[in-house]
């Protein structure tokens, strides 16, 4: 019998054994046995790393939103709520290109300007998005009710805290200043801008796993109100928790959430739960106040070998 070993990847064991093929037959079948050995991370959660915007603070993620309505009513172009809020969670300059892409906007674009929206516009938006943003971000940075407490227990289990954003730098100064004032501050914090792309891609969460110390990925849990966070959760490899009810899907601060007809909240919140879990998002909940379950039963999934 010969047996080979292969070093890349799962080790496997390719056995060959010479057979009689008939009783008075000289010729050899040949018989192949492929064994695959997998490893398997047995070990606790040793990170989280969390969205800023309608999952930490803001609730109903209003600062970027209503900022985006005001760039292209500035264009001669009227956006809705929803219209702003629809590519939630990419890097701002994405968003606006985005949102021009929208079938309706892109209509509206043409009528008021005879031509569709270029790079050049997309550009021009940017440029008016920044200054306006950065004047508003303190308005918008009050904590989401169970922020602390939430963070509090984290640091009790001893999870790293990281941090992803569609802010740039600039922004991040304010929102990481006035969150600091609050009580709150991750152990790391990383911008689209610090890496080759934004979510969907990976890189964020990658590099907050790097600067954290922190593997394998699957020890990590991703945490955020938008599917694109949850998209850039599960393409890094790690588990992910969906905030339905006090982020971007639902797009509502507490007073107006309260006020709502119940039928119309029902509706609501069915439809975030619903667009989270066909993102693929492990676990949905309300808010940050309810991820301890989840990472509880991650943990025990992890036990048994379990992966993302």
């Amino acid at each position: 019998m010969r047996v080979t070993l292969s070093s890349l990847g799962n080790i496997r064991f390719i056995g060959i054994a010479a057979v009689p093929y008939a009783a008075n037959h000289r010729r050899e079948r040949r018989v192949s046995h492929v064994f695959t050995f997998q490893r398997q991370y047995r070990g606790g959660l040793q990170a989280v790393v969390l969205d800023w915007a309608g999952t930490t603070l803001d609730y109903g993620c209003y600062a970027p939103a209503v900022v985006f309505r005001e760039v292209f009513k500035r264009q001669g172009v009227e956006i809705s709520m929803e219209e702003a809020r629809e590519p939630m969670g990419t890097h701002k300059k994405t968003h606006i290109e985005q949102i021009t892409r929208i079938p309706a906007v892109s209509r509206r674009w043409k009528e008021a300007h005879g031509r569709d929206c270029s790079d050049q516009d997309v550009e021009a938006m940017f440029a008016d998005f920044i200054p306006l943003q950065l004047a508003c971000l303190a308005d918008y940075a009050d904590l989401i009710p169970g922020t602390l407490e939430t963070v509090a227990e984290f640091r009790k289990r001893e999870l790293k805290i990281g941090s992803t954003t569609g802010y740039d730098a600039e922004m991040m100064a304010i929102v990481q200043r006035e969150a600091r004032q609050r009580g709150y501050e991750p152990d790391e914090m990383v911008c689209g801008t610090d890496v080759p792309a934004g979510r969907p891609a990976p890189w964020m969460c990658l590099a907050n796993a790097q600067r954290l110390g922190i593997f394998p990925m699957e020890s990590i849990v991703k945490i955020g109100d938008t599917v694109p966070d949850i998209a850039e959760g599960l393409n890094a490899g790690m588990w992910t928790i969906g905030l339905a009810k006090t982020g971007n899907e639902i797009g509502l601060s507490e007073a107006e959430i309260s006020a709502l007809p119940q039928p119309e909240y029902d509706r609501r919140i069915r439809r975030a739960y619903k667009k989270m879990n066909q993102a693929g998002a492990h676990y949905i909940v309300d808010g940050i106040a309810d991820v301890l379950p989840c990472l509880d039963a991650i943990e025990t999934r992890l036990q048994r070998g379990e992966k993302p």
